[in-house]
């Protein structure tokens, strides 16, 4: 009943839904069908979801996994993490958050799919760092001067504006560029899998604990430790990292001794801190330790020289990964893309020329762009009509079901749009699939 709850659910935000009553049809659907995202329990009637991620992801590597379970509980929820889960959802108590979840797993999904692979052990530098911008030379130069100190560091700016790229480039410059780094995003876990995950815990801290387990400060020690999304961190947990930062020591969950770690936390946000201060989200405290040397990144609008740079790597990388030849931009495509404003900044103009390389013949234009540039300032490549800008969309939609060759929810995928938006357009347009 809950099954067939959620497949109903999820097919009215757009998805396209495979259900299985238990693990072994499960994965013959896996197989045959290729989803990007398995909603999965932990009870299953031929086996356990928790050791099942790994089977999933071993099957197919790029797919999101979310557990849900009626009766959750913190080992069960590290296991799953450390298994490769993207999250941990307790059924009744969370129902309102399956959703806002599901989503942020399939932008996760999309993110692997878009983005160049880069192995555990390869780190950026800021030789890597793309763009002779004036804004961005100022911070690259910045980043060199702190990274051969070992004070923190809090990388500010909006969302995809490359602070993991910064903070493993001041790592990779420093005194301890051999020891770890190790990257946590702060809000990808629950208050209780934070706490566990970063600090430890120790044999019988709760139920299911049955062995010592390591925290990721302590994976770190002698390194460097990122963390991602700070300001998404649990009040209650602040008071912990600030004694990390003036102590240089934790306590691990269940246990009564501290643990001395030496570690340099280089931590990252898209949020206003000082308005979270005055809202009481964030510790001030916490907030002057951890910003002893701030780096604002600026967003890409403020370093639209840099665009063709970026566009012309972003090109070479993603043609060699598809197996394509591509000719570059045209200059129409790049003075619309210089005009265009980049909420999602680099991330989202790395994402824009892989989508565009797919459908383009051989140098990317403007019909190549996703219709949200194209519409945004239409006048660019030629002044439209509302006609005119109608049958750009119904070719656009028909050059991506080409490439998909007709599926759909990858078509959609690739327009970012839903599913049932898509069948609209098809049917709106008369598009022959």
């Amino acid at each position: 009943m809950i099954r067939r709850l959620l497949s109903r659910m999820m097919e009215l935000e757009g998805y396209e839904i495979f259900q299985a009553a238990d693990r072994a049809s499960g994965m013959k659907t896996l197989m045959q069908k290729k989803p990007q995202l398995v909603l999965c329990d932990v009870f299953l009637p031929d086996g356990n979801g928790v050791e099942m991620v790994k089977e999933i992801l071993q099957a197919q590597p790029q797919v999101e996994v979310i557990l849900l379970t009626a009766h959750g509980n913190i080992p069960d929820g590290v296991q799953a993490i450390k298994n490769g889960a993207f999250d941990y959802i307790t059924k009744g108590d969370d129902n309102n958050k399956i959703i806002p979840v599901v989503s942020r797993a399939m932008e996760e999904v999309n993110k692997k799919q878009q983005a160049p692979q880069v192995s555990a052990t390869s780190f950026s530098s800021f030789d890597s760092i793309i763009g002779h911008s004036t804004s961005l030379q100022k911070v690259i130069n910045l980043a060199k001067k702190v990274a051969q100190t070992d004070v923190p560091v809090l990388l500010t700016g909006e969302t995809g504006t490359g602070k993991e790229v910064f903070a493993q480039a001041i790592h990779q410059a420093s005194a301890r560029s051999q020891s770890p780094f190790v990257a946590v995003n702060c809000s990808a876990f629950s208050r209780e899998l934070l706490e566990s995950e970063i600090f430890g815990h120790k044999a019988g801290a709760f139920t299911g604990a049955l062995k010592d387990k390591k925290g990721l400060f302590e994976e770190a020690n002698h390194g460097t430790i990122f963390l991602d999304e700070i300001g998404e961190m649990a009040f209650e947990l602040q008071a912990k990292l600030l004694r990390v930062l003036e102590t240089g020591e934790y306590i691990k969950v269940g246990d009564t001794k501290p643990t001395k770690v030496d570690v340099r936390i280089i931590s990252a946000t898209n949020r206003n801190l000082k308005q979270e201060i005055e809202e009481n989200n964030f510790r001030e405290d916490l907030f002057f330790r951890l910003s002893v040397f701030q780096i604002p990144l600026p967003p890409l609008r403020e370093r639209k020289g840099d665009i063709a740079e970026l566009a012309s790597s972003f090109i070479a990388r993603s043609s060699q990964k598809m197996g394509k030849q591509a000719g570059g931009l045209s200059p129409e495509a790049l003075q619309v893309m210089e005009s265009y404003q980049w909420p999602g900044n680099v991330r989202e103009l790395r994402n824009v020329i892989e989508r565009a390389l797919i459908i383009c013949d051989d140098t990317i234009t403007c019909e190549d762009l996703p219709l949200e540039i194209q519409m945004q300032i239409p006048d660019k490549c030629n002044e439209r009509t509302e006609f005119e800008l109608a049958a750009m969309e119904k070719r656009h939609i028909a050059r991506v079901l080409e490439h998909t060759k007709g599926n759909k929810t990858e078509a959609a995928r690739l327009l970012k749009i839903g599913l049932t938006t898509l069948y609209r357009k098809i049917e709106e347009y008369k598009i022959e699939i």
